[in-house]
């Protein structure tokens, strides 16, 4: 969307950096002070840098086939499942609300979220798992999903703030920007909940097996426990000046993340689907390997299939 001469593209730049100087929160970036895109190009009149990114992730390919990447279970037959996007949807959601809250950039946050997961492969922890144990054995090297959604970000030419947010959204690195650091902790508590109504519904957990303390504290069902999280998140952050969890509350859901891992994302009752997610992900970059592909190649490809892609390119292996 190339600029356009007429009274709101010539006005609009310097409008809404007047309004976010009255508006934000000394903590929040602001939307024309970012430190730009990799590669230089002419903006948009009518949005700002952070608006322009996330109208370009959502239509990008990567973001639309997040819709047939699932959380937990492979290529599950209940539309009622949690998929990638589905994920990215709500962790969004969330982390505006969070931002609006504190008086930090909406937008910004807002294309962190929406893209913090373009590069994730199939199958969710078992895939991502599968991929970097095929990398390392063959090439020596590693895969994490937040390096590849921060390849995709800079095939984007998404600018370094929304760069930052994603890769950061999980590992050793804190986000630089405010905005950041609420994607990192609200994609965990996005994906914690909704992981544990996707696993009674499938019937591999119940409720009561919950460990009790945390659920006193956190909330019986999940909206009880986001809207906890949430709160929580938004007064000790407002008091900190920072992005913080109490340490009852973030105690508490850190140790619910332990138990999802322990008891479904890596737990005995999911090894079947695990096991169709390794086999799955190794046949196809044995196949891809075999055939002289470079290691960049197979890991854009492999990771850019949704599972039904998987399981059928597979089949015709």
């Amino acid at each position: 969307m190339a600029k356009v001469a007429g009274t709101v593209a010539e006005t609009y730049e310097a409008r809404v950096r007047e309004e976010e100087e009255r508006r934000l929160s000394e903590h929040a970036m602001r939307s024309f002070a970012t430190a730009g895109r990799l590669r230089s190009e002419e903006e948009c009149s009518v949005r700002t840098p952070f608006q322009r990114d996330r109208d370009r992730i959502v239509h990008s390919k990567p973001f639309r086939r997040l819709k047939g990447k699932t959380q937990v279970f492979i290529d599950p037959e209940n539309d009622h499942y949690r998929t990638r996007m589905t994920h990215t949807l709500e962790t969004t959601g969330i982390a505006r609300v969070v931002a609006r809250a504190l008086r930090l950039n909406e937008d910004l946050a807002e294309a962190i979220g929406l893209g913090h997961d373009m590069g994730h492969p199939p199958f969710g922890h078992a895939g991502e798992e599968a991929l970097d144990t095929c990398l390392r054995e063959r090439f020596g090297r590693r895969f994490r999903h937040n390096e590849q959604s921060l390849r995709i970000a800079e095939e984007l030419n998404l600018t370094a703030e929304v760069r930052d947010g994603i890769l950061t959204h999980t590992g050793e690195a804190e986000p630089r920007t405010h905005e950041g650091k609420i994607v990192r902790i609200v994609d965990r508590v996005a994906y914690i909940n909704h992981d544990i109504d996707d696993a009674i519904r499938h019937g591999i957990l119940r409720a009561e097996e919950l460990p009790q303390e945390e659920i006193e504290i956190l909330g019986p069902r999940g909206s009880k426990r986001i809207d906890r999280l949430v709160h929580d998140l938004v007064e000790t952050s407002a008091e900190a000046g920072d992005i913080r969890q109490s340490d009852e509350v973030g105690g508490a859901m850190l140790a619910l993340r332990t138990f999802m891992f322990e008891h479904v994302y890596l737990g005995p009752q999911t090894r079947r689907e695990h096991d169709r997610a390794r086999e799955t992900v190794r046949r196809i970059f044995d196949g891809l390997a075999e055939r002289g592909d470079e290691p960049d190649a197979i890991v854009d490809y492999l990771s850019g299939m949704t599972d039904r892609f998987a399981l059928d390119f597979a089949a015709r292996l």
